[in-house]
């Protein structure tokens, strides 16, 4: 059976009102306490038959933890806050729905999680353009290696491979000297 939920503006609303007051309420906590327990959530759904849609979106929260406990990443402190922030809503134990309801426990948790990664979709996506690059590295130079590349590096390689395209699609622009559909050329 398949169920789809549209939620509203309003309904958006709701949510990120709830997640604001349980930010709020968990400022206290030090990061190692709420990625504890953002972990502990991701143990909890790995333990029970919640339905494929929720396992989905919990799984990313080990991509968001990763950000935070990657020191190649070096994430920055506005970044970390906003990470840390997204986790906290999994750190108070008296989220919308008890997660030990059967088959809908953790579907307030499923939204949270699909908000936040959609707030933080960039930072995501670059950090996993970075696991790419080192995973990449770590075939070419070893492993041992890659594991120490950083942020600085992934950055300066994506500076080349932009200045590379750049050369490319320059090259098959010129044709005789000038450029293709324009008869002047500077160069």
């Amino acid at each position: 059976m398949e169920i789809t939920i549209e939620l509203s503006e309003t309904d958006l609303d709701h949510f990120r009102e709830v997640m604001k007051k349980i930010r709020d309420k968990t400022t206290s906590l030090a990061e190692d306490e709420v990625i504890s327990q953002a972990r502990q959530l991701l143990q909890d759904v790995r333990d029970t038959s919640a339905p494929n849609f929720i396992r989905e979106r919990i799984n990313r929260l080990e991509t968001l933890i990763a950000m935070l406990q990657d020191k190649g990443w070096g994430i920055n402190d506005e970044d970390r806050q906003r990470v840390l922030h997204a986790l906290s809503y999994f750190a108070d134990p008296e989220d919308l729905i008890p997660d030990d309801i059967p088959g809908l426990g953790f579907l307030d948790d499923a939204i949270m999680i699909e908000l936040v990664t959609q707030e933080l979709q960039h930072e995501i996506s670059a950090y996993r353009d970075f696991l790419v690059y080192r995973a990449a590295e770590g075939s070419r130079i070893g492993t041992e290696v890659a594991e120490n590349l950083e942020r600085g590096d992934w950055l300066e390689n994506r500076r080349k491979q932009l200045h590379s395209r750049m050369r490319r699609r320059r090259r098959r622009g010129t044709t005789g000297g000038s450029t293709s559909g324009s008869s002047f050329s500077v160069f």
